[in-house]
Order: C-alpha cells, then structure tokens, then sequence
C-alpha cells in the first residue's frame, strides 16, 4: 500500500508538470519567433 501512495504522490506532479513542459513549449517557440523579427525590424529602423 505504501508503495502505491509513493507512486501516486511522485508520478501525479511529475505527469502534470510534463504536460504543461509540452503545452507550453509551442508557445514559447512562438515568442522566441517574434522577438527575433521584433529585433530584426528594430535593427533595421536604427539604421535608416
């Protein structure tokens, strides 16, 4: 029984906290795109 309680008290943050990494992980790939294109229009207005 101890073994199960274990288990259940270990996997369950673990499950969740994988699924939020590959949720999020979509999301953060979208922002390092627009601050790449953010810094890119910035460099380009500098020197005009």
């Amino acid at each position: 029984m101890d073994f199960f309680s274990q288990l259940a008290n270990y996997s369950f943050p673990m499950a969740v906290a994988a699924f939020l990494l590959v949720r999020i992980e979509g999301k953060l790939d979208e922002l390092n795109k627009s601050l790449t294109e953010l810094t890119r229009v910035i460099a380009g207005k500098e020197l005009s």
